[in-house]
């Protein structure tokens, strides 16, 4: 009890589930709300598709231009002094006469939220718990993310509708280890730009 708000302890309480550490909303359509308590597993998702992944970035603190928009920064030589690493020129003459919103400048560097859409899974261990995504995952180790299914791609035919629900024995089949199909392409072969060798992501 201690570990949440009074409020969000009576939405609990309300509903008639645990004290759960985190409380998401999900946008869902009428066809696929689920009813309360309803768990959630890993085999919900299934090789082969696409995710979103929201969460919150890394913070790096009060940052520069250089470092927080990548700017090249200013010439280390005729004349300029103590300006190398400065952004320059904000703005225009007295007509717009004001700083456009938007401007890149320096200020906090993350922690912010931020999704990344269309992510491979890879790989679904059931049993485990785990999702093998490919590709970046936005925060530190150890930090809260969103999976949802990707906005921008189609679900698989075998997806289970809304979710899959285990039985009270649970099912063989859904505790296996699947893996999406190999492509043409190998997903984790990285070709170096210099020489053009391939390298196996570790």
């Amino acid at each position: 009890m201690k570990q949440v708000t009074a409020p969000l302890a009576g939405h609990f309480l309300h509903a008639g589930v645990p004290i759960k550490r985190r409380c998401v909303e999900f946008r869902v359509t009428r066809d696929a709300l689920l009813p309360v308590g309803t768990p959630l597993f890993a085999s919900h998702f299934k090789a082969g598709q696409y995710v979103d992944v929201s969460g919150t970035t890394i913070g790096h603190g009060f940052a520069g231009a250089m470092k927080r928009h990548n700017f090249q920064g200013q010439g280390a030589s005729h004349g300029n002094s103590v300006s190398h690493r400065a952004i320059g020129s904000t703005g225009n003459r007295q007509d717009p006469g004001r700083v456009f919103k938007g401007k890149k400048m320096p200020g906090q560097m993350g922690n912010t939220r931020h999704t990344v859409q269309s992510l491979l899974v890879y790989k679904v261990d059931a049993a485990r718990g785990l999702i093998y995504l490919k590709g970046h995952v936005p925060g530190h180790a150890g930090n809260w993310v969103e999976v949802r299914d990707a906005l921008r791609k189609g679900l698989p035919q075998e997806a289970p509708f809304p979710t899959h629900v285990e039985s009270a024995h649970g099912e063989v089949a859904s505790l296996a280890v699947t893996v999406a199909p190999k492509g043409e392409v190998n997903p984790f072969e990285i070709i170096s730009p210099q020489r053009g060798v391939k390298k196996k992501a570790a």
